[in-house]
């Protein structure tokens, strides 16, 4: 059962310096000079909460761009190998959008399969989400067509939102909401009044995402894949800046006998990602990794594990260097006859 409270912004700069006392780290959306992006910090007067998205998403929390797996050191006597030890803390991730915490099904939906992984399972566990619902949007959200909404409660400890008034209703939603609660004892007021859904943006539904899955699997080999990739420069920016996108290499970095092994992000728009030694490549022109990308994310991925691949926040969209909206690219898939 979710629990209702209200918070205000004087009692989240308490939360924020109780938490801290107990050694936990706050990491939250700051403006750096003309981005908008998650930092840690020590107080609560940075944050940006009138925004519409950061530009990178909060994933790198629990799953960073460049993570050290282990070091070698090849002697004599054989291959030395060494643990890094990472040193993981309670971290509340405050101020991300709902969008940004219904990411995280997906990237457990990977990492927790058949084999667990525990560098990322470890620092979710660890890890709390506190978003705030969105009040408003622009042309590149397209959270609805997912299955999402602008209040979404799904991969969030406590949602909260923002009330006319300038409290919040706060949603406790986990144990790990719970938790925060409790350390915040004092700090939460009773359910306010006011209705949560005056406050939320309004995202119009574009396409069905069940639909969508149904109709890739007729468009294989069809010419809309061309079409859209055309313009396409497989620069990787959707990727890096996708909350969902769990693509990662394996490099190693040496000098003589000593380095270590990075996992690293990667993407599946590279025209490296499924270079073989021999030299073929089973994805050589853009439009088939294009394709791949979208079949992944929106056939794929819900048929092999049960969740859509995306989340409808549209930074890819905003981050394209050449303007390929995802949001009228799956539209237009949606019209296509197979």
């Amino acid at each position: 059962m979710i629990e209702k409270k209200s918070i205000n912004k004087n009692a989240l700069i308490e939360l924020f310096k109780k938490l801290r006392s107990q050694q936990w780290r706050i990491i939250a959306p700051v403006k750096t000079g003309e981005q908008i992006t998650f930092r840690e910090i020590t107080d609560g007067a940075d944050i940006l909460e009138d925004y519409i998205q950061t530009t990178q998403s909060p994933k790198g929390v629990v799953f960073p761009p460049v993570e050290e797996l282990f070091r070698y050191n090849i002697k004599k006597e054989g291959v030395e190998l060494s643990e890094k030890e990472n040193t993981v803390v309670p971290t509340l991730v405050f101020g991300l959008r709902p969008c940004d915490a219904a990411g995280i099904a997906p990237l457990n939906a990977v990492f927790i399969w058949d084999y667990k992984d525990s560098q990322f399972e470890e620092r979710l566990a660890n890890t709390y989400y506190m978003p705030i619902s969105c009040s408003k949007t622009d042309e590149s959200c397209f959270c609805t067509s997912v299955g999402g909404n602008p209040g979404d409660t799904r991969g969030s400890d406590i949602l909260l939102t923002k009330l006319s008034t300038g409290e919040y209703l706060a949603e406790i939603i986990t144990e790990k909401g719970k938790k925060i609660a409790d350390l915040g004892t004092g700090l939460f007021g009773p359910e306010p009044t006011e209705a949560k859904e005056k406050n939320l943006a309004v995202v119009d539904r574009r396409f069905d995402a069940k639909e969508l899955e149904q109709k890739l699997k007729t468009l294989f080999n069809n010419k809309i894949w061309l079409q859209q990739s055309l313009r396409c420069i497989g620069c990787g920016a959707c990727a890096f800046v996708c909350p969902t996108c769990v693509c990662f290499d394996i490099q190693d970095e040496g000098r003589g006998n000593k380095g270590k092994r990075l996992r690293c992000w990667d993407s599946c728009g590279f025209s490296l990602f499924t270079l073989h030694t021999s030299g073929h490549n089973p994805r050589e022109v853009q439009s088939q990794r294009w394709r791949q990308r979208v079949m992944h994310k929106f056939s794929y991925q819900p048929d092999r594990l049960q969740v859509v691949g995306c989340v409808g926040c549209g930074r890819c969209s905003r981050a394209c260097p050449v303007d390929m909206n995802l949001s009228e690219h799956l539209t237009r898939i949606m019209e296509v006859q197979p």
